[in-house]
């Protein structure tokens, strides 16, 4: 029997992250295409996995879609339960002044970018990658959503808010019109080069140089200003995702691409709303139900699938005997 299941990343898992980490084609902060970032990121993830206090602060737990049993790696998801800890959590707001001349009998709207840091403290989702032969089958929901039931499971490790970033709009070799127009004239570097730097470093430079004055949107090119707030072209599927879970955008975006910033209250989250707990009573040979969204396991043996459901938390005894889950274990589950 093969299936596939949400699970902690481990050490061994590096040269599998790494693959996948190639074929992002840039843009993608929280998987960069260097190995020692990444095992950098595995080895947060396992402290952070370690940590005794529930308490956030500062965490990375990093997912991995995995095929049982073969051990085949299709995906990445990552979740922070405290941003803006190390060093301010930065956006751009997108905002609008409204000016009146009465002698001139006419009214300006302006819009001008501000720089804020209005989601310290926050959790944030992030990290989602499927491999292009994953991109199937509510595979991308599966791992997606498992980062709420992961949150459900261990709510005290999260803040009350949380966001999700996503890439802004990039052209074929991976400039951005929006990074062009601003970051660089300030930070002397490619979007590329910004990018890496910023993912093997952090993006501490950034509050460093980065003028502290509004941008007036109207002094930018005509492509960046289309860019503002636009998710880049493989991004829709995502943004979707995200809006039926409750994110709401809100006019902030990245401060490197431009890409849109949404935000909802972490126990509004539809996974997280409608998850119920239940202990599986019975494995069954058949079991004549809706497929749900399970999550068992706290931390290190957590794992998230899709599976039927049954009355008193009913399973098929073949995809429990595969994921090594018996009668009286504790699942969560959400509708699909």
């Amino acid at each position: 029997m093969s299936l596939w299941r949400v699970r902690p990343a481990r050490s061994d898992d590096l040269p599998a992250i790494v693959a996948l980490a190639e074929l992002t084609g840039g843009g993608f902060t929280n998987l960069p295409a260097d190995e020692a970032s990444l095992a950098r990121r595995i080895a947060w993830s396992d402290a952070s996995f370690a940590r005794s206090e529930d308490a956030p602060h500062d965490e990375l737990y990093l997912l991995l879609l995995e095929e049982v049993p073969t051990g085949r790696i299709g995906g990445t998801a990552m979740l922070f339960s405290k941003i803006g800890t190390a060093w301010p959590f930065y956006s751009y707001k997108l905002c609008t002044l409204t000016q009146t001349s009465r002698e001139l009998a006419r009214t300006f709207r302006i819009q001008f970018l501000s720089l804020t840091s209005d989601f310290d403290g926050a959790s944030e989702v992030g990290g989602l990658f499927l491999h292009p032969d994953m991109r199937r089958g509510g595979m991308g929901r599966l791992l997606a959503r498992a980062r709420y039931l992961f949150i459900a499971q261990h709510r005290a490790r999260f803040g009350d808010r949380v966001i999700a970033e996503l890439r802004g709009v990039m052209d074929a070799e991976g400039n951005s019109p929006f990074w062009d127009a601003l970051g660089r004239q300030f930070f002397g570097l490619s979007f590329p080069e910004a990018d890496q730097f910023n993912a093997i470093n952090g993006n501490q430079f950034i509050a460093d140089l980065m003028p502290r004055h509004p941008i007036y949107t109207a002094l930018l090119p005509e492509a960046a200003r289309a860019a503002i707030g636009q998710p880049h072209g493989s991004g829709g599927a995502a943004l979707a995702m995200l809006a039926a879970e409750g994110f709401v955008y809100d006019n902030y975006v990245d401060i490197f691409d431009g890409g849109p910033t949404v935000a909802a209250r972490t126990d509004d989250l539809k996974t997280i709303r409608t998850a119920r707990e239940d202990s599986v009573a019975l494995l069954a040979y058949g079991v004549d139900a809706p497929d749900n969204l399970v999550a068992s396991g706290q931390l290190r043996d957590f794992q998230a699938f899709v599976a039927p459901v049954g009355a008193g938390g009913t399973l098929a005894a073949a995809t429990a005997h595969a994921l090594g889950i018996a009668a009286g274990t504790r699942i969560r589950h959400a509708p699909i």
